[in-house]
Parts: C-alpha cells; sequence; structure tokens
C-alpha cells in the first residue's frame, strides 16, 4: 500500500510548521509548500519523507501543476501579512486553488479557518469565509475548521497577549477587553487536524472549535499575568479606537503589525466556538485553558533550536522567558547590476580592518564602546582567520552563526543588551540584477526591550540604508 501524499499550502505559518513533524510522524509523504520557503527550511528539521517547495498562490499556473499531484491538501494560508487589501488577495487565492483542485485526484482538503461571530464588520473574518465558500465550489470535499484564539508559542493573537503582559507596566487595551472567546491549545488542534486527515471524507463539512474554558480576554489576561508571576493591572478605555489600538499595537508587541491589524478588528466581538459537533466525532481531553498557557510559556524558547540561530548554543544560552517570540526588524535593500560573487566578496570582509563595517564606522564603534554603559567590558577587535568565512568565526563582538557561501550570512549580536538579535545579509539573484538586502532582527525583552530598539532605530535605517549602497560601490 503506497503512502498517502500530503501537501501543506501555507506551511511556513504558525499551524503549518508545526503541523508537518506530526504529519511525518504518521507516516505521510509530505510537502511543505510556501512563499517564505527560506525561513520554512530553517524551522523544520530535514526528514527522508519531506519535501519543501516555494509556492505562490498569486501564480495561478504553478497552482495548477502543483495541486494536483497529492492525496490531501491543508489549506494554511492567509493574507494578512500581505497588506490592507487582502480581502481581494485571498479571494483571488481561492479561485486558483479551486481550479486546480477541479482538475486534481485530491481526495480531501482541510481547511483551517475562523469563527464568524453573530456581529461586527471584520475584513479577516470575511476573507475567512469567501474563502470557504470558493473552496466549495470545487469538486474535492471540503472540512473547514472555524477556530478562534490558538494557544501555543507563535500564534499571532496569543503573542499579542503575551507582548502585552510582559512589555507593559500597566496593559492599556480597547474595550474589547471584555468580550468572550473559548481558545483552543495547538495540541487539540493538531489533534482534530490529525484524525481528519485519516478520515474518509463524506462530502463538505464545518466544524467549529475551541477549548473546554470560555473566558473574556480580561480574565485571560489575569492567567497570563499569574503564570508570568506579573500583577494585573489592566486599563480598558473607549479612547482606544480600533485604528489608533492598531497603531498602540505596533509599538507594543512583536506580532507583525499587518497581523495584528487585521486580528484586532475581529477580537472585539465574542469568539466563543461551539466545538460538540468535532468533539463527539474525534474525542479527545481538552486541555483548560490556564494548563495551556503554562505548557506555551514552558516551551516559548523551543524555536532557538532551530537553523534560523543556526542552532547556535550561544542563543540557546541567552535566550531568556520574556523575550518576544516575534522580532522586531529594520533593513535596507538595494539592486545592482554586479554577480552575486562580486557582492559576496565584499560581505565577507565586514569587520576587517580594511572594510570594516563597509559605512559610518565612528557609529559602530561608539555602539561598541556603550557597552560598558550595559554592564559589558572593553571592546575586543577580534577578527576571522580567513580567508573564506566560516560558522563560529569572531568579528569582534559578532559571531557568525550561518554562512551559506555565496548569498547568505547571520551574525548573532554578541554586545550587552535587553533581548536577542542577529544580523543578516541577503544576496538574491533576480536573473537581470541582483537584490542585497541588511536586516537587524531583535527580540525585545519586555518594555526595557522595546526601549532600546526604539532608541536604536534612527541609526538602524540611516546605517542599513548606507552599508547597501557602499557594498555594492565597493563590489
Amino acid at each position: 500500500m503506497s503512502l498517502k501524499r500530503v501537501l501543506v499550502l501555507g506551511a511556513s505559518g504558525y499551524v503549518g510548521s508545526q503541523l508537518i513533524p506530526q504529519l511525518l510522524k504518521q507516516g505521510y509523504l509530505v510537502t511543505g509548500a510556501a512563499r517564505q520557503i527560506d525561513y520554512l527550511k530553517a524551522r523544520v528539521s530535514p526528514h527522508p519523507n519531506l519535501t519543501l517547495v516555494f509556492l505562490d498562490l498569486a501564480d495561478e499556473q504553478s497552482t495548477l501543476e502543483l495541486i494536483p499531484n497529492y492525496d490531501i491538501v491543508f489549506f494554511l494560508v492567509h493574507g494578512m501579512a500581505h497588506g490592507h487589501d487582502f480581502l481581494e488577495y485571498e479571494i483571488a487565492l481561492a479561485h486558483h486553488v479551486k481550479k486546480a483542485l477541479d482538475i486534481s485526484p485530491v481526495e480531501h482538503v482541510i481547511y483551517l479557518s475562523a469563527i464568524q461571530p453573530q456581529t461586527g464588520n471584520s475584513e479577516h473574518l470575511a476573507a475567512r469565509k469567501e474563502t470557504g465558500n470558493i473552496l466549495r465550489t470545487s469538486k474535492v470535499p471540503i472540512t473547514e475548521l472555524r477556530a478562534g484564539v490558538v494557544i501555543g508559542p507563535g500564534s499571532a493573537a496569543f503573542e499579542i497577549m503575551r507582548d502585552f503582559s510582559y512589555n507593559l507596566p500597566i496593559l492599556i487595551t480597547p474595550k474589547w477587553v471584555d468580550s468572550k472567546a473559548n481558545p483552543i491549545a495547538l495540541e487539540n488542534l493538531n489533534h482534530y487536524l490529525i484524525q481528519l486527515s485519516h478520515a474518509k471524507a463524506a462530502g463538505n463539512i464545518i466544524y467549529e472549535v475551541g477549548g473546554p474554558d470560555t473566558l473574556s480576554y480580561r480574565a485571560q489576561f489575569e492567567v497570563l499575568c499569574r503564570e508570568i508571576n506579573k500583577p494585573l493591572r489592566l486599563w480598558a478605555t473607549p479612547l482606544l479606537t480600533p485604528k489608533l489600538a492598531s497603531y498602540w499595537l505596533g509599538v507594543i508587541t512583536s506580532v507583525p503589525s499587518n497581523i495584528g491589524r487585521a486580528l484586532l478588528s475581529g477580537l472585539e466581538h465574542d469568539f466563543v466556538a461551539n466545538a460538540s459537533a468535532i468533539h463527539e466525532r474525534f474525542p479527545q481531553t481538552l486541555i483548560p485553558y490556564q494548563e495551556a498557557v503554562a505548557n506555551s510559556l514552558k516551551s516559548e524558547g523551543k524555536f532557538v533550536r532551530s537553523n534560523v540561530w543556526g542552532f547556535e548554543p550561544e542563543a540557546l544560552t541567552r535566550w531568556q522567558a520574556g523575550y518576544g517570540y516575534y522580532p522586531k526588524k529594520a533593513g535596507a535593500t538595494y539592486t545592482t547590476n554586479k554577480t552575486t560573487e562580486q557582492l559576496w566578496q565584499v560581505v565577507k570582509l565586514i569587520g576587517s580592518r580594511e572594510q570594516g563595517y563597509f559605512f559610518a564606522n565612528t557609529l559602530w564603534r561608539t555602539r561598541e564602546w556603550l557597552d560598558l554603559f550595559f554592564g559589558g567590558g572593553k571592546p575586543i577587535r577580534r577578527s576571522p582567520p580567513g580567508p573564506e568565512l566560516n560558522v563560529g568565526d569572531f568579528i569582534d563582538s559578532w559571531k557568525v552563526i550561518r554562512c551559506e557561501k555565496p548569498g547568505f550570512l547571520s551574525l548573532l549580536f554578541g554586545m550587552k543588551g535587553p533581548g536577542l538579535g542577529r544580523l543578516e545579509f541577503t544576496i538574491t539573484d533576480k536573473g537581470d540584477y541582483r537584490e542585497i538586502n541588511i536586516t537587524a532582527w531583535w527580540h525585545p525583552e519586555g518594555f526595557r526591550g522595546l526601549l532600546y530598539w526604539f532608541a536604536m532605530m534612527p541609526a538602524h535605517l540611516f546605517i542599513f540604508r548606507g552599508m547597501v549602497r557602499a557594498i555594492c560601490r565597493k563590489a
């Protein structure tokens, strides 16, 4: 008997990247498809039954070519990170997938959607609902799981609440904090997803999924604060309109702002799932909210144990509870007709006596000396033995944690600061031209980490723009 071929669309997302190992344990041949393929490869461990492919569902032809090769498809894609027009964007993606399903032997599609409240108007929720409607017009049976807040490290809605609790001495929230929900633990959600992959599809069906406890967001904050040993000081104010709240959220949390804004528009309604139907079909012990939160906080540092950080022991050692799961980031991109190899020959000289940091070297050296005020010591000048960069090399206070010649370099931030950071250089061949990108990633440690990030932001914007241009000139 041949193994079932399973395709996970949106594999680089929170649910997808954590579902893939579960599917592999079931003995499936799994393909993870995503636009952020480099991030997915860094997050998911290699496996003989796992294939990772780049796919942008906006590319209709590529979608038509890929989907017909599978027996089961998990549709975990959402367009919240796309921007303000994600409703039209998601609908377009759904139409492309529907066309591919109509010409495919796919037996079952499992679509992770969102609970639809009785009142309110949210583009995020409308997009989820309309996507399901479009998929159900295909010839393939569609099982739609409508979930609310998922409790687990990396879940955007949970991370918003977690960041608020860690990062603010007083939690200033919109009035929606008294709306109710019954959040579901990631472990329980995965159980339903796996069981559906085994089940024979019998037409289109919609299930709501939720946990055993129905609580207001205020009560959820209370549990979360208790678990991290912080007093609950919460002020709910009507002054935080949805638009103002979205800006406030972008400052306080590390969750990507587009995703945060989209989620925020839905949280002002009650999100209570009636999960009796799916619980009767696939019974399991539902994890109480407090236990789910405690489990998530215990495992929140697991993402450090991945190739995103080059499996660097120092990153794991320095990680502390309370660091933002999602990083703040700043960077710059520049295009050039120089070759990838020409650009790499310059990038690999970073920190050398000849090139320094390519631009504003005085500012780089000033920051190193400021370490004396953050509890660090006198700067140490270190250079790689060369001539090539290798993982483990030190460049002054930085450490090479990933080096994929000739297109990618990642350096671990080695100076003192309230958080954990890295600096990445990426060279991408676009055919007629090359694109070089420099990005700083910063996982803030609570309120101090946020203050540090915003204090450094003006310098980051100035320096990185100068660096990408200087690298191209020197190449």
